[in-house]
């Protein structure tokens, strides 16, 4: 089971995940993509990393807008290093969106 991550490690990734805050207890991220196949291109790429990881975000989209939530369940619904290295991945693949 991971460990929930501390407010100051917290604070640490997100220095480094510039596209990501705390809302929630969970790490946000709003995208915009140019419309709806985009948006949708992007979410099967999050789809893979996500099986690759073991590990899946909280996905809104509506159009061309999308919403990811990453929270550890199995961490008491915190924030975990889970979260910050599929932040870290889905930040690889999404590039300025």
């Amino acid at each position: 089971m991971p460990d929930p991550l501390s407010p100051n490690d917290i604070e640490r990734a997100l220095s480094r995940l510039t596209n990501w805050r705390l809302e929630d207890g969970a790490l946000r991220r709003d995208l915009s993509f140019s419309d709806f196949v985009a948006a949708f291109s992007f979410l099967s790429a999050v789809a893979l990393l996500a099986e690759k990881h073991g590990h899946h975000p909280e996905i809104a989209n509506v159009y061309r807008e999308v919403t990811l939530r990453l929270r550890t369940h199995d961490a008491g619904g915190r924030v975990s290093q889970h979260d910050v290295d599929l932040a870290e991945a889905i930040d690889a693949v999404a590039g300025d969106a």
